[in-house]
């Protein structure tokens, strides 16, 4: 399956119905947050007072995502968002059915646990993404979420979850109709859609730098 694809299953005409409903109801505004709507649901990082809203459409079977994570991300964090300038936002894309199983078990976590995992998954990805040839996918991230603090029956009930799987849906969706999102990672700093694929520290810092020089 190309990295480059959706994966959005189940999406039936009262899903959709409902998602419609949802993009109604289920944002909460942000004073910053500059035509970046976010929803009450999303996972978030950083001050709300943040002059800058950074979205990053990503999932956690992407390897360019992963790069991202490793090379960016710490300067992105220590320089911008620790420090009040920049709210981040991620908001797991899925290109393949194994992202919404890690995404149901990141969301089983305590909510201080939830960057952590996925910063795990994207460090370890050739432990459990079928794309490096692991076999035994379910077993691995059963594993990994039982080093996390879940039991294995808990894990297999995570992946299985329905509200999760739609939350996916709806973001996915939302993704699709607002930004055009494609592929991953995509960034959508201040409601503006960043071209798609990584994005090195200086060009991610430079848009930050103007941003912030206007704000």
């Amino acid at each position: 399956m190309s990295r480059s694809q959706i994966v959005v299953a189940g999406l039936a005409a009262p899903l959709v119905a409902l998602v419609l409903l949802w993009l109604g109801l289920g944002r909460s505004s942000a004073t910053a947050a500059r035509d970046a709507d976010l929803f009450a649901f999303d996972h978030i990082m950083g001050s709300p007072r943040a002059p800058v809203v950074l979205v990053e459409y990503a999932a956690p079977s992407c390897p360019h995502c992963a790069r991202f994570n490793a090379e960016v991300f710490p300067k992105l964090k220590r320089r911008y968002i620790d420090t009040g300038k920049v709210r981040y936002v991620l908001r797991v894309y899925p290109i393949s059915p194994v992202d919404g199983a890690v995404e149901g078990i990141a969301n089983c976590l305590p909510a201080d646990n939830y960057f952590a995992f996925i910063d795990l998954l994207f460090r370890n990805q050739k432990q459990w993404d079928p794309e490096y040839g692991v076999m035994d996918v379910h077993g691995a991230l059963v594993s990994l979420g039982v080093g996390a603090g879940l039991s294995a029956e808990k894990v297999d009930r995570c992946i299985a979850d329905k509200a999760t799987a739609d939350r996916i849906n709806l973001i996915a969706q939302d993704g699709v109709t607002k930004y055009n999102i494609r592929s991953t990672p995509t960034l959508v700093i201040n409601g503006a859609v960043q071209p798609a694929g990584f994005v090195p520290w200086p060009t991610l810092q430079a848009v930050l730098k103007n941003l912030l020089s206007r704000s």
